[in-house]
């Protein structure tokens, strides 16, 4: 069941326009940085910062080209997705597909976040909203 493979909330996603005056807005707020990461994306690369206060994990990305330019448009709203923990990405990614629900990727993503990495993948909710099913790779 699905919801038996749930945790809680992993964390919330927020696209910035720039990352190092959003970081230390946040710090400023109380939030410690946990976690950088540059993701490459052609000649360019995406920013990401992990943020934590009491528990409460806080993404902030600044994109690149065209998607930041969007983001830069946007006048509310500018909450991207929240995320899942999941015990078994792959066993969620199996109870989303029966479920019927919209899925995003392929097949989940790895990314190299926190000490071993991450596999994910998003589904769409009724008004467009995006939740992400997020499974942190344990230590060896």
């Amino acid at each position: 069941m699905l919801a038996d493979n749930i945790t809680g909330l992993q964390h919330l996603g927020l696209p910035v326009t720039n990352i190092d005056q959003s970081k230390a807005f946040y710090k400023r707020l109380g939030f410690s940085e946990t976690m950088v990461r540059e993701l490459p994306q052609g000649d360019d690369v995406v920013r990401v910062v992990m943020l934590e206060l009491n528990g409460f994990v806080l993404e902030l990305y600044q994109l690149i080209g065209d998607d930041l330019a969007e983001i830069r448009k946007r006048q509310h709203g500018h909450i991207d997705h929240f995320a899942l923990n999941v015990r078994d990405i792959q066993a969620t990614w199996v109870a989303v597909q029966a479920a019927g629900l919209k899925i995003l990727e392929d097949a989940p993503v790895f990314l190299p976040f926190w000490e071993n990495g991450v596999h994910y993948f998003n589904i769409l909710g009724p008004d467009g909203e995006k939740i992400e099913f997020n499974s942190i790779v344990p230590a060896p």
